[in-house]
């Protein structure tokens, strides 16, 4: 029996994936993650991506516009939390476009960074939380990270939550995801649950 953390932590984990079928490998991640967690005593929440219908962000003044109100939930969720995990798989070299989409959404002025003219200058307004990114991809993780400089994970990492104040932020690489190696996914499925358990 696993012992109650010294710490409860409030989590949130996104799921990036844009297929809603449980079946997919980020959604197994997400599963594990989530189990891992709440054997552990924290408390946490999971939001499936996939399930939003959140417009696009076309135009400067719809960035700095108040959310709908569903994006305002999930806003209100994540300035509760202690911790934010998002997994995703890798898609023509970065995030799927209806992550992007989403994240656009949420994170926005005035909620992840001062507004433009503000008198605090730049600066992330989410400071105080820590983050974990998971990316999933059919290339060799070593390939990703020391050929293409994990740029798709980057942009997530550093471009939306380090700039939002987030830290530390730490990265999960899961390559060779689709060559068929059922052990390489249940040793990713269990580190995912130790995660969760250890709140990282």
């Amino acid at each position: 029996m696993t012992a109650a953390p010294q710490v409860r932590k409030r989590i949130v984990l996104i799921n990036g994936h844009p297929d809603p079928r449980p079946e997919r490998f980020c959604a197994a991640l997400a599963q594990a993650y989530v189990e891992g967690a709440a054997k552990a005593g924290h408390d946490i929440r999971r939001i499936d991506v996939a399930s939003s219908d959140a417009p696009l962000v076309r135009s400067r003044d719809a960035f700095m516009a108040p959310p709908d109100p569903a994006i305002a939930d999930v806003q209100k969720v994540i300035v509760d939390a202690d911790h934010l995990v998002i997994i995703y798989p890798l898609w023509l070299g970065g995030p799927p476009a209806l992550l992007k989409a989403w994240l656009e959404q949420v994170f926005r002025y005035g909620f992840a960074l001062a507004a433009p003219g503000d008198a605090r200058g730049v600066k992330g307004l989410l400071s105080g939380r820590s983050a974990r990114v998971v990316v999933t991809m059919g290339m060799p993780a070593a390939f990703f990270r020391f050929v293409f400089f994990a740029h798709g994970l980057k942009a997530v990492s550093r471009g939306i939550l380090w700039i939002s104040g987030m830290a530390p932020i730490r990265e999960s690489i899961i390559g060779n995801v689709e060559g068929g190696d059922l052990g390489h996914r249940l040793r990713w499925l269990s580190r995912m649950k130790a995660l969760g358990e250890a709140g990282r």
